[in-house]
């Protein structure tokens, strides 16, 4: 694995934990009144596209990083459908 490959792998990490807190959030206090649905469907939607990217180029941090925040952004839609008052 060459460096540029580290960096990807390094990039796609940090990424795909950029949803975990918020995830976390929502699960724990049952509140997601500032999400907004159109936010998260825009990031699944463009995890989608980056899937498709990916995995035709077989560029593992990509499908990786974008698998990971496709399935985040999904619970934060559950989330936003499941805990509403």
């Amino acid at each position: 694995m060459n460096w540029t490959e580290v960096v990807g792998h390094i990039g796609s990490a940090l990424s795909s934990i950029t949803f975990m807190p918020q995830v976390y959030q929502a699960w724990k206090t049952r509140r997601v009144d500032d999400l907004n649905m159109a936010m998260l469907l825009i990031v699944f939607l463009s995890t989608i596209v980056w899937l498709v990217y990916g995995f035709r180029l077989h560029l593992l941090p990509v499908i990786i990083c974008n698998g990971i925040i496709c399935c985040l952004s999904l619970v934060l839609i559950y989330f936003k459908f499941s805990f509403k008052k």
